[in-house]
């Protein structure tokens, strides 16, 4: 994997521009992250269900969370985010397909989502209200799955993701999502995009952090802490640099990553790495669907979701339109005639 030290910008590499995620290395503050900026991908997501603003809004964030933690695993499966809570949103599913497919759909109460705009709570905590989220990695049939819950407590996306590192990694961790529509020359109209940036602190030596909170010097190992140049304040100066950042900037379409990257971190110095890139993609088939209705239905069950002759079943991802005859399951299962 090349790398680039960002010094002049513009001299040094092609800036990457839409669906991709930059990661990059601030060597000098013993931190590293990704940056990612979705532009067509995150649109196509968003529009195909016409969701109301604020359910986009919302969806777009966790397509960029799942982007930011799921484009990290080095693995072929599905890295899978989903949120199960009572709010008018109740049900958030983003499928990263490794290494670059994403899909995503929100499942939402119309009418309370109606009354939430009406009263001005459009708040990603006021619409997720309360439940928790699962990250599940799948890595197929011969790996053990892993996955991690943490709970929603009407916060945001970010306070999630924080809670999520702070209680499964121990690794300070700090979550900027952004999703905006902008005008986009040609488009014919408005179109969803959305940035986000993940910078973690590890330090050098295989020195680790305490659990608690970043700042208080608590260390495992204090004797190996820079005298100079105690390790906490590194990273209280990422997250200030990164704080600094506005979220009309991580949507910008004329901000690239490197070029946000080389505003925010050019004193300390950064290196970024080859851009990863992603695409709208959904993993549905027939072949997929029939197998599911053959292995998880019984015949009985099968022929209650006959209608006009036909068993009809729409991907809740891509909208996707699959029918299949009756006849088809018990042809190649003869005994359930």
């Amino acid at each position: 994997m090349t790398q680039t030290e960002l010094s002049t910008y513009g001299l040094d590499r092609p800036e990457s521009g839409d669906d991709v995620v930059v990661p990059f290395t601030l060597d000098g503050l013993d931190s590293r992250g990704r940056v990612v900026r979705l532009g067509p991908a995150l649109d196509a997501i968003l529009t195909r269900h016409n969701y109301p603003a604020p359910v986009a809004r919302l969806l777009g964030e966790a397509v960029v969370l799942a982007s930011l933690i799921g484009s990290s695993l080095k693995f072929e499966g599905r890295f899978i985010m989903q949120t199960q809570t009572d709010g008018p949103v109740n049900l958030i599913v983003v499928d990263l397909d490794a290494p670059d497919g994403l899909r995503g759909y929100a499942r939402f109460d119309a009418d309370a989502v109606m009354m939430a705009i009406e009263r001005g709570e459009t708040k990603p905590g006021q619409l997720l209200g309360k439940g928790h989220l699962a990250m599940t990695v799948d890595q197929g049939v011969h790996m053990e799955r892993y996955q991690g819950i943490v709970a929603l407590e009407g916060g945001t996306l970010e306070d999630v993701a924080h809670a999520y590192f702070q209680q499964s990694e121990q690794i300070p961790t700090l979550v900027r999502l952004a999703v905006a529509e902008h005008s986009v020359r040609g488009a014919g109209g408005p179109q969803w995009r959305a940035g986000g940036a993940l910078v973690q602190f590890l330090p050098p030596h295989g020195q680790s952090v305490m659990p608690d909170l970043p700042g208080d010097g608590d260390f495992d190992n204090p004797e190996m802490v820079d005298p100079d140049f105690v390790e906490d304040d590194k990273w209280t100066t990422t997250r200030a640099l990164l704080s600094t950042v506005g979220d009309d900037e991580l949507a910008d379409p004329d901000v690239s990553a490197e070029r946000l990257l080389f505003r925010l971190f050019h004193e300390t110095g950064v290196r970024v790495f080859e851009p990863i890139a992603l695409e709208e993609r959904c993993t549905c088939s027939a072949e997929r669907i029939e197998a599911m209705l053959r292995d998880n239905f019984s015949a009985e069950e099968r022929q209650e979701m006959v209608v006009d002759g036909e068993i009809e079943v729409v991907c809740e991802f891509c909208s996707a339109d699959y029918h299949f005859k009756p006849h088809e399951f018990d042809e190649q299962h003869p005994h359930q005639h």
